[in-house]
């Protein structure tokens, strides 16, 4: 309830990135998190299976995003953290106090051979609106932006193309531009052990669905095979 009282009062407020002298400190040491995945007992910071790969993704509130990814086949293990920002090792109310400039991101660990980034960027874009800036519906702020933070040049040219045909189906329905970051994944900081699969552990949990019901044409073309 309470973690719902924060999102709820953040309404209207950090709708722009924090100024370099407004951005808190953090930490040297990573904050307490929990060692493995509720559900699978895979380590959540790894070490991960060999031939794996690593998707990062920041689409609103990080607890139903999760739960997106994991019910997944192929996906190994799901986490949620902070990423984007300048505050390094931040807190949970250190972000939601938008002077830390992270975003709620959700770490995908997952097997190309069953299910592809491709896969992975189609559930991205269809689970929420990447055209409304700092938000998604009534939680506003920095934390609630849409990114993806890229681990490879194939994976930036994906979500380049991905976006670009995302943004021509949202076109035709109506929606405005798409406001998406796009860029190299910067350090994954780690969310506190409550946050981690969330949803299992409170399926009646606070979760909005903020898809635009716009679907995403398959396959994604990538430029250089264009």
């Amino acid at each position: 309830m309470a973690d719902r009282l924060v999102r709820m009062f953040s309404f209207g407020r950090k709708s722009s990135m924090p100024e370099p002298a407004d951005v808190l400190p953090g930490r040297p040491e990573p904050i307490p998190t929990a060692e493995r995945h509720l559900l699978n007992g895979q380590p959540l910071k790894g070490p991960y299976p060999a031939g794996s790969e690593i998707a990062d993704f920041a689409l609103g509130c990080f607890w139903g995003e999760e739960k997106l990814f994991w019910e997944q086949p192929g996906v190994i293990v799901t986490a949620v953290g902070y990423q984007g920002g300048t505050t390094s090792n931040p807190t949970y109310k250190e972000v939601c106090s938008g002077r830390t400039g992270h975003a709620e991101a959700v770490r995908v660990v997952y097997d190309p051979a069953r299910i592809t980034y491709e896969q992975l960027l189609k559930l991205f874009w269809e689970a929420h609106d990447p055209t409304q800036g700092f938000r998604q519906g009534n939680d506003v702020g920095t934390q609630y932006r849409s990114a993806i933070f890229t681990h490879s040049d194939a994976q930036a040219e994906a979500a380049r193309a991905s976006r670009d045909m995302f943004q021509a189906e949202l076109s035709k329905a109506g929606y405005g531009e798409i406001t998406t970051e796009i860029r190299p994944a910067p350090e994954f900081y780690f969310a506190e052990d409550y946050h981690q699969q969330y949803l299992a552990k409170n399926p009646n949990g606070y979760c909005p669905v903020h898809a635009t019901g716009v679907k995403l044409q398959e396959p994604i073309v990538r430029m250089e095979q264009v």
